[in-house]
C-alpha cells in the first residue's frame, strides 16, 4: 500500500452520490481535493462537510456540457495546487427515453458530459500527471458501457464511447506510468438510478461507499498487478450475466 497524503485529486460530479462518497474517502486519506459540480451552490454542502475532516478543498464549479469548462478546471486546479495526481471522471447525465423520442439536444448533452468532458479533462491533465508518482485516471462508466437497456439509448452510446476512450488512452499513456481504469457499476443507490430504473428495489442497490472502497483499493495498491476494468453488479442479480 502507498500513502496518498498530500496528493491532488480532481473529482467531477462530486456533490452527491458516488462522487461525494469518493471525495469523502479521499479527504480522510489526506488528499487535497478539487471538487467539481455544475454550480457553486451544489458543491458547497460537500465542501463544508469535508473541511470538517481537515481536508484542503478547492471548489471548482462548472458545467461540463460546455466544451470550455474542462480546460478552465485543469488550469484552476494546477494554478492552486501546483499539479494534479488523480483525475476521477465521475460526472454523468442520463435521460430515460426511447431512441425515437430522443432529441438531438439530448443526444448531444449525453455525449458532451459523459464522453467529451472525460476526454478533454484527461487530455488537459496528462502533462501534469506525467510528473506524478501516483498518476491515475479513473473513469466511472456503467453496466451500459458494455450492455444495452431499452430507453437508455443516448446514455448507453455515451458510456460505450467512454469505454472506447479509456481503452485507447490507457495504451497511449502506459509508458508514462499513468494508470487508467474504468469502474462499471450496475444499479447504485443514487438519484440517477431512481430516475433511470424506478423498478429496482432500493434495498438491493449498490451503495456509493462500496464503489468508493474499490477506488481506494486501486489508488493505494500500486504494485505490479494492474486492473484495467472492474465490473460491479448487484448481489441480487444472477452472477456472470
Amino acid at each position: 500500500m502507498i500513502s496518498l497524503e498530500g496528493k491532488v485529486a480532481l473529482i467531477t460530479g462530486a456533490s452527491r452520490g458516488i462522487g461525494k462518497a469518493i471525495a469523502t474517502d479521499l479527504a480522510k486519506a489526506g488528499i487535497r481535493l478539487a471538487l467539481n459540480s455544475s454550480t457553486e451552490k451544489s458543491i458547497e454542502e460537500t465542501r463544508r462537510e469535508l473541511v470538517k475532516l481537515g481536508a484542503e478543498i478547492l471548489s471548482c464549479p462548472g458545467d461540463l456540457a460546455d466544451s470550455g469548462t474542462p480546460e478552465v478546471l485543469i488550469d484552476r486546479v494546477v494554478g492552486h495546487f501546483g499539479g494534479i495526481d488523480i483525475l476521477i471522471n465521475n460526472a454523468g447525465v442520463a435521460i430515460p427515453k426511447p431512441i425515437v423520442e430522443t432529441s438531438i439536444e439530448e443526444w448531444d448533452l449525453h455525449m458532451a458530459v459523459n464522453a467529451r468532458a472525460p476526454f478533454l479533462l484527461s487530455r488537459g491533465a496528462i502533462p501534469y500527471l506525467k510528473k506524478s508518482d501516483a498518476a491515475t485516471i479513473i473513469n466511472i462508466s456503467s453496466v451500459v458501457g458494455y450492455k444495452g437497456y431499452i430507453n437508455q439509448g443516448a446514455y448507453t452510446a455515451s458510456k460505450h464511447a467512454l469505454m472506447g476512450i479509456t481503452k485507447v488512452l490507457a495504451q497511449e499513456v502506459h509508458q508514462d506510468d499513468i494508470r487508467v481504469y474504468t469502474i462499471a457499476p450496475g444499479g447504485v443507490f443514487t438519484d440517477m438510478v431512481s430516475k433511470m430504473r424506478p423498478d429496482l428495489d432500493t434495498s438491493e442497490l449498490i451503495k456509493p461507499k462500496e464503489i468508493s472502497d474499490i477506488i481506494m483499493f486501486i489508488l493505494t495498491h500500486r504494485g505490479n498487478a494492474m486492473i484495467d476494468q472492474i465490473n460491479v453488479h448487484r448481489f441480487s442479480n444472477t452472477p456472470w450475466i
